[in-house]
């Protein structure tokens, strides 16, 4: 996928949290990593690139089509993407297979039996079945976040987009959602995904757009940032967390 934006800006009240974002990728890159630090405008930005949020000003194109800036339009590319969050976002009072069911009776417009179907695919793929009659709270933090991607991937998205899917859970926990992320990645789906976990990003990213104070700093092939970041910013961030691993 190509992924470009021009001078993007999406402020909240006086504060801009991407302030003249411009940066363009190159077609061939499958995983993007958005990589910064705390408050720099990743998880802004990834909800701009997934049409949760629309910018102020500016343009994003995804492989030379631009994204829409009415509601209709964003509402129709926002079902031919998936997203994880942080949190889950889990349904608590609904099962596994639920979680997962639903949205594609009520989104998708699959018919029942085809998506319980689909569903127990995805919840097999992710390694929850025999959990599928369990309800988030009765799931570990790893189940629920497999569970989460297991709904996102059920109506086979072109876009997989991931926001620190990792940092409420234990190292444990974290190994095992980053494996599932690592196959996706290795098996050909399209992701963007914003986290601080760098030595992942550094496994399974073919771009990174490293962001700071709301603009990006450095948009470059992984392998080159990784070796040999350009600005100061970028070197300061990547000596700080190598010196706490």
């Amino acid at each position: 996928m190509k992924l470009e934006a021009r001078d993007v800006v999406k402020a909240f009240g006086t504060h801009r949290a991407l302030d003249g974002v411009t940066f363009e990728t190159q077609s061939q890159a499958r995983v993007v990593a958005l990589l910064g630090p705390s408050g720099g405008g990743k998880s802004t930005l990834l909800r701009v690139l997934g049409c949760l949020l629309v910018p102020d000003t500016g343009r994003v194109l995804m492989d030379g089509h631009e994204l829409p800036h009415d509601e209709a339009g964003a509402l129709a590319e926002r079902r031919t993407n998936g997203f994880v969050f942080q949190g889950y976002n889990l349904f608590p009072h609904l099962t596994a297979l639920e979680n997962v069911a639903l949205p594609l009776r009520v989104v998708h417009g699959m018919q029942p039996a085809p998506a319980e179907a689909r569903a127990r695919e995805m919840l097999d793929r992710l390694g929850l079945i025999g959990h599928e009659t369990k309800r988030p709270a009765e799931l570990s933090g790893g189940q629920q976040q497999r569970a989460a991607i297991a709904r996102a991937l059920a109506p086979t998205p072109r876009l997989l987009l991931l926001d620190e899917p990792t940092s409420a859970l234990d190292p444990v926990m974290t190994g095992e959602v980053l494996d599932v992320i690592r196959e996706l990645a290795h098996n050909g789906q399209q992701i963007v995904l914003a986290t601080h976990e760098v030595s992942f990003a550094q496994d399974v990213a073919d771009w990174v757009i490293f962001l700071a104070q709301g603009r990006v700093q450095e948009s470059r092939p992984a392998t080159d940032f990784f070796t040999s970041p350009q600005t100061n910013l970028a070197r300061e961030y990547l000596h700080g967390l190598a010196r706490y691993r």
